[in-house]
């Protein structure tokens, strides 16, 4: 009987411990936090680490806290142009009544990079919100509402971040005073690919004459699946067409608002830097706000900063040249460029490009060629400087020379035997030249150019150049090249109207193009002695009444140089270069692939007549 009582009890027993280890399991598997301070801190750490799913589990409704905590996340991310940093702590939890309360804290970022904002300013929003906990099957669990993201959010309000600019924005005006650049609103044709070419083509054509059937489709078929944006119209050129084009299938219109030249006429790279010169100071002066937004719409700032007006922009851009500089080198085939200084200043009044340039990019201010003969002006004066001749020297201008196993030939084997050297400047002998450069030591050109700023880097509010460069010249060869503008030498547009400039002045002034900023150089080199100056401007006077340059003597009191610069592989190729001094202005004008410097002189001529 003892052992049959036994028996029975046994698998009695087993099975209540059985049954005591499942409850325990399955209790532990659902458990929750066991207390309202714990759910509470664990909700703050999961809001502020972003864990959107950990936040809304600790919930009772992890649904609707999900769809909460993921708008809040995209709103205050500004679409993506806003890093948005939540910082939330669980703090005075009640655990009788299970309240407690959120100290919240975001900071937002609109840079990339992590660096100071373009204000100089923190943006934070710091407020505080009440919570209650309670105790469910599942643990300690948030009772939801939305409110304890954000004070007064609701299910079908939401929450954003946005930037906010001035009434009114700051203005860009020339140097006399006139708008240069205004606000204005344009608006983008974006094509996809269930839009017929033809019909686009021929409304969008009839104000913009490049857009073609073939061009609409080619720019569609680029965008592969997207939609292709293939023109910005000003508000004059789509109006005439605008709800027709706005009509056909697959094609949308996007109004913006962009800073833009005034006059359509006026093309000038410069005006590219100066946009981004006015959006730095505009996000410099950017407010900011948090809003919510209601169902009806109805928005309601929470938070954030009021935008400031920046002060307008005065340039030092006379309009009036930028567009006879452009009209002078609207009818060139090849690439061409005209920069334009005030030597008294070193204002920069023009800098323009023809199409042909505009399709390679600015290369005005910053591409870089071999100078020529326009690169003589710094070799005269380096020799000058060095005491070995004066204008009056006479020198040899053979019509091709063996220099140091280089041989230096004339343009056309020209030959002037024994000449002063202001002669053989004027007519520019490569083979004089070629023997001054072989005597000055290695680094004599490179000195001399910085002079005149060729080989300095500038930093300029508003323009955006690379002078040139002009490496020390370490064997008699290099100099012998370097001498005439050829070899390792290079230079910008914009570095040969500087020396132009450095020489009207008699010395070097950093460029200006904001009124009052000028640029800053990289480095300070020696001043020129200003009668060296004035003998080199001697010079360039010969060059225009009896040298290279006769085709402008009738422009009264023109100081010039020309310029023929050989590239390519085997030289088969030549830049046309002309740099000038009239008055208190100083220019170079660069035609690419020219053949000689007709074609610049030409140009030249255009500008000034």
């Amino acid at each position: 009987m003892i052992d049959s009582v036994r028996t029975t009890r046994r698998p009695t027993t087993l099975a209540a411990i059985v049954s005591v280890l499942a409850l325990v399991v399955a209790a532990c598997g659902n458990s929750g936090p066991d207390q309202p301070q714990t759910v509470a801190e664990q909700f703050a750490a999961a809001v502020s680490s972003s864990n959107i799913d950990q936040a809304a589990a600790l919930t009772t409704d992890p649904a609707g806290a999900g769809a909460a905590l993921t708008q809040l996340y995209d709103g205050l991310s500004g679409g993506g142009t806003v890093t948005a940093t939540p910082d939330f702590e669980a703090v005075d939890a009640n655990e009788d009544a299970g309240t407690f309360t959120l100290n919240a804290g975001w900071r937002f970022s609109t840079t990339t990079d992590g660096t100071a904002e373009p204000d100089g300013q923190p943006k934070e929003w710091n407020y505080t919100t009440s919570a209650t906990a309670a105790e469910t099957p599942q643990g300690w669990k948030i009772t939801w509402d939305p409110a304890i993201l954000v004070p007064g959010l609701t299910a079908d309000s939401s929450v954003r971040f946005t930037p906010t600019d001035a009434l009114v924005a700051p203005r860009v005006f020339d140097a006399n005073g006139g708008e240069l650049m205004s606000q204005q609103v344009v608006t983008l044709v974006n094509v996809d690919a269930t839009a017929d070419p033809v019909a686009v083509a021929a409304l969008v054509g009839s104000v913009v004459p490049g857009i073609t059937a073939q061009s609409v489709a080619s720019s569609v078929a680029a965008a592969q699946s997207n939609s292709a944006t293939i023109v910005s119209l000003r508000q004059a050129d789509i109006d005439p067409i605008g709800a027709q084009l706005a009509a056909v299938p697959g094609v949308t219109l996007a109004p913006q608002t962009r800073l833009l030249a005034t006059d359509r006429n006026l093309v000038s790279p410069v005006l590219s830097d100066l946009t981004t010169l006015w959006e730095q100071e505009q996000a410099a002066n950017r407010g900011w706000a948090i809003q919510s937004v209601a169902a009806d719409n109805t928005v309601t700032q929470l938070a954030g900063r009021d935008a400031s007006t920046g002060d307008d922009i005065a340039t030092t851009v006379d309009s009036a040249l930028q567009i006879k500089a452009e009209n002078a080198l609207a009818s060139v085939p090849q690439q061409a460029a005209i920069v334009a200084l005030r030597p008294s200043t070193g204002e920069v009044l023009a800098v323009a490009q023809n199409a042909a340039a505009d399709a390679e990019g600015p290369i005005a201010l910053t591409g870089l060629y071999p100078p020529g003969s326009t690169f003589k002006t710094v070799t005269t004066s380096a020799a000058l400087q060095s005491g070995a001749v004066t204008p009056d020297t006479v020198l040899p201008c053979p019509a091709t020379e063996n220099i140091e196993g280089r041989q230096i030939p004339n343009d056309d084997n020209f030959a002037l035997g024994d000449v002063p050297l202001h002669t053989a400047f004027a007519k520019s002998c490569n083979t004089t030249m070629g023997r001054l450069g072989v005597a000055l030591p290695p680094n004599g050109l490179t000195d001399a150019a910085a002079q005149y700023g060729l080989g300095v880097d500038y930093v300029t509010p508003g323009l955006t150049t690379v002078t040139g460069s002009v490496p020390s010249a370490d064997t008699p060869a290099q100099r012998v090249e370097s001498a005439i503008g050829q070899g390792q030498v290079t230079a910008s547009p914009f570095g040969m109207a500087l020396v132009a400039s450095s020489i009207a002045n008699n010395g070097l002034l950093p460029p200006t193009v904001v009124s009052g900023k000028p640029g800053v150089g990289n480095m300070q080199p020696a001043a020129v002695n200003p009668q060296v100056t004035e003998q080199i401007k001697a010079m360039m006077r010969e060059t225009i009444t009896g040298g290279t340059a006769t085709a402008l003597n009738d422009i009264p009191g023109l100081l010039g140089k020309t310029g023929t610069a050989e590239f390519g592989p085997n030289n088969e190729g030549a830049h046309g270069w002309f740099v000038g001094i009239s008055g208190d202005l100083a220019f170079a004008v660069f035609v690419n692939n020219a053949g000689s410097s007709a074609p610049a002189i030409e140009a030249a001529g255009r500008f000034l007549r």
